[in-house]
């Protein structure tokens, strides 16, 4: 077997349209096919993120009323094929769209999830040590928020402790979380 001697073609250059040349600042910047999906993609990801939101949250995301009502349409879908074109639509609109503020609102929702569960189990915490009986827990409690009414939490912590004995249900464990929630945490 022999192996045939290819030459390259000799370059050819010209004046304008030099291939290593900069591009000027009026012509686009190349950007390739796969590139542009990734980003339609991550595009389309934020407005699902949106989709999730509680109606709360979602009447806070700084968008325009189209894409408002473009995410809508999209959570009345029932249709996977229809719910798929809808969210490209969704992408396509997010283009025009500040992606900046939006993923900053996004992710303080997200911020603010994450303190409200690191709360929600300090006081489940709290909850089962005033449970168990530690005294301690309850003098830092009463001085940390000394608008508590002594006598009410002395006899949930009681009435929960005495559930628990039995072995009944978490009826007034719960009363007890509920107090602590509405004094500590809804100031």
């Amino acid at each position: 077997m022999s192996k045939k001697n290819h030459k390259r073609p000799a370059r050819i250059e010209t004046k304008s349209t030099d291939i290593d040349a900069e591009p000027s600042a009026d012509e686009p910047e190349f950007i390739s096919k796969s590139s542009r999906k990734r980003e339609m993609t991550a595009l389309q990801k934020t407005g699902e993120a949106m989709l999730a939101l509680p109606a709360k949250q979602f009447a806070k995301v700084p968008i325009s009323p189209i894409l408002r009502e473009a995410l809508e349409l999209a959570a009345s879908l029932k249709s996977r094929e229809g719910k798929r074109r809808q969210m490209q639509y969704v992408g396509k609109l997010m283009r025009s769209e500040d992606r900046e503020k939006i993923t900053e609102v996004l992710a303080s929702f997200d911020e603010n999830s994450r303190t409200f569960r690191l709360q929600f189990q300090r006081l489940e915490k709290l909850r089962d040590e005033l449970i168990d009986g530690s005294n301690e827990a309850l003098t830092n409690i009463l001085e940390q928020h000394p608008e508590l009414e002594r006598q009410h939490l002395r006899q949930l912590i009681r009435q929960a402790s005495k559930e628990r004995e039995q072995n009944k249900g978490p009826a007034a464990s719960r009363k007890l979380f509920k107090y602590l929630r509405l004094a500590i945490l809804d100031q």
